[in-house]
């Protein structure tokens, strides 16, 4: 699909206006410049990073800050950028970034499988933008542009101690571009969400995402797999088999072939194993023929 999309888009008019099918795209990357937090205690400065995402037919955006560009920060930026909209577009088109995807590729890039999960779980497709291709995110490029003016440059001779603080501060700014009047055209892009996107997006499901790792690891001899330097059980006739661990902030999944052969509550004890009962063999060694 991905191909195929792409290669359909080569054949438009390079200098065509792009079209924007109203609920189908939000467009994800983070802002260049960051936004200095400061330490209450010694006043040393941290610099913060600018999420940004913007719907595609009415370019309404969304702006949170985070302490880093990290995957756990990542997704919880597309979490909230879905709850802030009310609801989900069709695609997701991020960049290829080490956050988004494991393997970049002009036309099939390999997604990142927490962020494919979490995808999932929203009902959306994610299409990465390609390398060296910037009409495929200008609508972001020129959010994160006006990001920069509005939000950035609006809080640059403010001194902010958290992040929290910060995104108090963001929010308000975010309403005032959102509601302001546009220049060239009638409305805003809060008037043309509530008429054009807004109607169009998916519905968010009942349960919000969960944080979710993926690890590839290996049953030791003592049908145990290592996890955050903690140690779980698995049955004892998988050992030495290559399994896959899904962890989350409080149970620990160990899969075999796609299938869940076990979980257990997850610990953060480290070098200490958790271990069920029934894991453990319990049939005697067979004896040694001399």
């Amino acid at each position: 699909f991905c191909e195929y999309y792409h290669r359909w888009t080569e054949t438009l008019d390079p200098v065509m206006r792009h079209h924007h099918v109203p609920g189908e795209k939000m467009f994800v990357d983070w802002a260049g410049a960051t936004i200095p937090v400061y330490d209450r205690a010694n006043g040393e400065c941290q610099p913060a990073s600018l999420f940004v995402a913007v719907l595609g037919a009415s370019s309404y955006t969304f702006a949170y800050a985070t302490p880093s560009q990290q995957m756990p920060h990542w997704i919880d930026c597309h979490v909230r950028a879905f709850e802030y909209f009310s609801g989900t577009p069709k695609l997701v088109i991020p960049d290829n970034a080490k956050t988004a995807v494991d393997r970049s590729c002009r036309y099939e890039p390999d997604l990142n499988r927490t962020y494919h999960e979490m995808a999932t779980h929203y009902g959306v497709a994610v299409l990465p933008a390609r390398p060296y291709k910037p009409r495929d995110k200008a609508k972001v490029e020129n959010a994160v542009l006006v990001a920069e003016r509005w939000i950035i440059a609006a809080l640059r001779h403010q001194k902010l101690f958290s992040i929290g603080d910060l995104n108090e501060a963001i929010a308000v700014l975010l309403d005032k571009l959102n509601h302001r009047q546009f220049r060239k055209r009638e409305g805003s892009r809060a008037s043309l969400f509530a008429e054009l996107d807004r109607p169009a997006l998916q519905p968010l499901p009942a349960e919000r995402y969960e944080f979710a790792q993926w690890k590839t690891v290996r049953a030791n001899i003592d049908y145990h797999v290592e996890v955050e330097r903690h140690l779980y059980s698995v049955p004892y006739q998988l050992t030495g088999q290559q399994l896959e661990a899904r962890f989350t902030a409080t149970t620990v999944e160990i899969f075999h072939r796609g299938i869940r052969v076990t979980s257990h509550v997850r610990s953060y004890t480290p070098y200490r194993a958790t271990t069920v009962a029934e894991h453990r063999r319990t049939d005697p060694e067979p004896p040694v023929v001399a």
